[in-house]
């Protein structure tokens, strides 16, 4: 697109590295694109003193692609790492070209994103690449977008193979009614396009095809869009007879509708250089520009609705004065007037900030309303600070040029912001004399619709190679979140460890590249050390013990007699007694503390002795129960911390109470007698490990349910609690993305009403195709719901892809602890020690 555009005076190879897109180290390295890049370029190209043409006012004597117009181009992952990148694209596009493998088909990353474009209202058309290759199958790829992708495809581009069983040769062009063959070997500038009379006499065969795509076009376009029957009618049904701008203008109008039905297909071969400019001339003819997208939804406080209605005045707004919201005058409220309104100079929205090595932090923004200037001041409205915008850049992938403004639909960067992240909005509001005030409510409140970031499902720690270098390990990891906000940092309060969470195994590896060879970072990565927890199975005897120690050089003693037991739910449902105070633990432990000759404010039973002054019950209870819980940290057999233990204290201030009694003597009495009580009870029995237990949501196919369900329950030791469950309440996911799981069930299209015109290798391959394509168009979206252990989740990411094709998704949290089974506790110890 670039060379032909006449952006550049070569033509890039993923496979080579060196396309202009892909600048990134690790991705020439690779040959795949790891993170969005934004370029512009003119299609047609824009010639010296020609000047660039708005689209036309809808007339169809003159199609778009005719006139010079500016598209701004982001190159997207395909990885299913980096999902992510193409969420915040699809946030601020306009419309998408979809590239479909030839030989692979519709994968799953394709049904993945195209269900996240349907979400955004992104109008798409489809372009299938590399029918150069061996195997390359047209007729399945199309079957497939109808049960995959669950879209009715409107051919507009069929595939001409030489003498109809060898190479790839070129397109037949069913809306021109042409054929169009590229020189071989050339640089795809060089187009011989033939008429249908031409190829009649020369190519009858597939003349013949070319003219039942055409048929195909209009009766689909026919069935969705009713302007295209009265265009048929008038030209006496005569499919071949209805004009080519007809059939753009029909094919636009049905692109543009929501929810897209039809998706316009075209054929090529990049790697051959076939077919690229059609493409280009339906990107112009089909997909909008940035004034016919729905407007923007914002919200403004508790006020809802579009920028558009803000702007003209539609949208009912009450003003503060910034000093009133100071609090340096009488607050006075009163509706927006025109001229408070026309103070929004420009409203955009951040969807990406990268650490460039040479201009420092560039913040990507949309502009959605207005014009960014240099030198205005942006106040961030989710942050609530301003900064001002020095310097602005127009990307053309690794490499930038300044310019003055940026206007509404455009894209550009603004470099050397500090504060602004990911999904934050961006206005430049006129405030007068005192900019610091910011806007006043409610625009200080403006957002416009944030990007959904999807949680992380896989995991590794992040360990700096020595304390000192802890703090820039901190700081550059805060700089990888801001410049990726779908990694996750996390601080394990048991291990001690950081836990970097991502999308996938791919997508930690690049950041881990990132963190240490790009910023510089000295620290390593690792396993991650599951949190197991001990559970005593047997009831101790009484254990007496005293503290008898200097403290500060005090001496300073207190006795404590404690037993445990293992906790059940009777000990926390029993009636409270007033000579008893009961404490919920952490980790489902329970405490009880007895005290039989006080009562619950710490008065004495009769002539029982009673407490210090400097010693009230509370006080009491405060060091008795940190003490517990400093013994119930390390469990006595395997030393990791305590589970559903039961603990009771026995309080007598007669015994265990003395003059130098004090709080810290307390304490160490508790931990010394409940220690000693743990370990009575390990003697009588071995104690159970513990692991924590994951509340895991998986969504596949239907056709991976049962692999999916058996390796679950019986490779996994998991328990699956339902499928298909609407009880939101009971899972995990609410917080999920609605594409990730849980899909509503789109249409089913028989793949038998799908016109695709035959490949080249015998009419058995393209039955089995399209039995093939019939099969998966029931393939419906089936959500499990399980209980799994978490060392069995981790790297589990990898294995789900692999039984489901990579078509299978999930997400998981802390669900509870349970017992290890006794034939597993040996494993699980040894690779306990191997961790370590």
């Amino acid at each position: 697109m670039l060379y032909y555009s006449g952006f550049t005076r070569r033509i890039g190879e993923v496979d080579e590295g060196s396309t202009v897109t892909d600048f990134l180290p690790a991705e020439r390295a690779r040959g795949i694109t790891i993170q969005s890049a934004a370029i512009s370029f003119h299609w047609p190209p824009l010639v010296a003193n020609q000047k660039q043409v708005p689209s036309n006012d809808g007339a169809v004597s003159l199609p778009r692609s005719a006139t010079s117009h500016n598209i701004n181009l982001i190159d997207t992952p395909g990885h299913a790492d980096f999902t992510f990148e193409v969420l915040r694209s699809l946030r601020i596009l306009d419309g998408a070209v979809c590239i479909l493998d030839g030989v692979a088909g519709v994968e799953a990353q394709t049904e993945k994103v195209w269900k996240q474009a349907n979400q955004y209202h992104i109008p798409r058309i489809i372009y299938v690449n590399k029918l150069d290759r061996d195997g390359a199958a047209f007729e399945r790829t199309i079957k497939e977008i109808g049960t995959r992708l669950h879209s009715w495809p409107a051919i507009c581009h069929i595939p001409w193979w030489e003498d109809g069983t060898a190479k790839f040769v070129g397109v037949g062009d069913a809306v021109h009614m042409r054929g169009m063959l590229w020189e071989e070997g050339g640089d795809g500038r060089t187009i011989k396009v033939q008429s249908l009379q031409d190829l009649e006499a020369s190519s009858p065969k597939f003349a013949q095809e070319l003219k039942k795509a055409r048929e195909a076009l209009v009766e689909l376009l026919s069935e969705h869009d009713d302007d295209m029957v009265e265009t048929f009618f008038d030209c006496n049904e005569d499919h071949l007879a209805i004009p080519a701008a007809e059939i753009i203008e029909s094919l636009r109008r049905c692109t543009l509708k929501h929810p897209q039905k039809i998706v316009p297909v075209y054929a090529g071969a990049s790697f051959r250089n076939i077919g690229v400019q059609p493409l280009l001339d339906a990107v112009v003819d089909l997909l909008p520009s940035p004034e016919e997208r729905p407007d923007a939804s914002i919200t403004m406080g508790t006020l809802k609705g579009t920028l558009n209605d803000l702007v003209s005045g539609k949208m009912a707004v009450e003003t503060v004065t910034p000093e009133a919201e100071a609090g340096k005058k009488k607050k006075t409220v009163a509706k927006a007037t025109g001229s408070a309104v026309a103070k929004l100079g420009a409203c955009s929205l951040a969807f990406k900030v990268v650490n460039d090595s040479k201009r420092g932090i560039l913040v990507y923004v949309r502009v959605y309303s207005g014009t960014l200037t240099r030198n205005t001041v942006l106040f961030n409205t989710n942050l609530g600070v301003s900064e001002r915008a020095q310097r602005l850049l127009k990307m053309y992938a690794n490499d930038a040029v300044d310019v003055d403004e940026i206007p509404a639909g455009q894209i550009g960067v603004i470099p050397g912001l500090k504060f602004a992240r990911t999904g934050d909005t961006l206005i430049a509001y006129n405030t007068g004399a005192n900019p610091k005030y910011g806007p006043p409510a409610p625009f200080n409140s403006l957002q416009l619709r944030p990007i959904a970031v999807p949680p992380p499902v896989f995991f590794v720690s992040v360990e700096p190679n020595s304390l000192s270098e802890e703090k820039n390990v901190s700081e550059n990891l805060s700089l990888l979140l801001r410049e990726d906000p779908s990694l996750n940092v996390s601080l394990d309060a048991e291990s001690g460890q950081t836990q970097l969470a991502g999308m996938g195994e791919l997508h930690l590896e690049i950041a881990r590249d990132r963190l240490i060879n790009d910023l510089k970072a000295k620290a390593s990565t690792g396993r991650i050390m599951i949190g197991y927890r001990e559970a005593i199975t047997s009831d101790s005897s009484p254990c007496a013990q005293e503290f008898d120690r200097e403290i500060g050089g005090r001496r300073a003693r207190a006795g404590c007699t404690a037993s445990v037991s293992p906790f059940s739910p009777s000990i926390a449902t029993a009636p409270p007694s007033e000579h008893a105070t009961s404490i919920p633990l952490d980790s489902s432990n329970w405490l009880t503390i007895e005290h039989p000759t006080l009562f619950s404010d710490g008065e004495p039973v009769g002539d029982a002795p009673a407490l210090p002054e400097t010693l009230p019950l509370r006080a009491v209870i405060h060091a008795l129960q940190t003490g517990t819980s400093a013994a119930l940290a390390r469990g006595p057999q395997h030393r990791f911390p305590m589970h559903s233990t039961a603990v009771t204290l026995t309080l007598d201030p007669a015994s265990q109470i003395m003059s130098d009694t004090t709080p810290a003597a307390l304490t160490g009495a508790a931990r010394l007698a409940v220690a000693a009580a743990l370990r009575d009870a390990a003697t009588k029995a071995s104690t159970a490990l513990m692991e924590p237990v994951m509340h895991v949501t998986i969504a596949v196919n239907e056709s991976d349910l049962g692999a999916v369900v058996h390796d679950i329950s019986a490779a996994r030791g998991g328990h699956v609690i339902s499928l298909d469950a609407d009880d939101a309440s009971s899972s995990s996911s609410s917080s999920l993305a609605a594409d990730d799981i849980a899909s509503p069930d789109l249409p089913l299209i028989d793949p038998a009403r799908i016109y695709a015109p035959p490949d080249p290798f015998g009419s058995s391959a393209s039955s089995s195709a399209a039995n093939e394509a019939a099969r998966l168009g029931g393939d419906r979206q089936r959500q499990i719901t399980a209980r799994v252990p978490l060392r069995e989740m981790v790297g589990y990411l990898k294995h789900l892809r692999s039984l489901t094709g990579g078509r299978g998704t999930f997400v998981m949290s802390v669900d509870r602890f349970e017992r290890v089974a006794q034939q597993k506790v040996k494993g699980v110890l040894a690779d306990i020690s191997g961790g370590f």
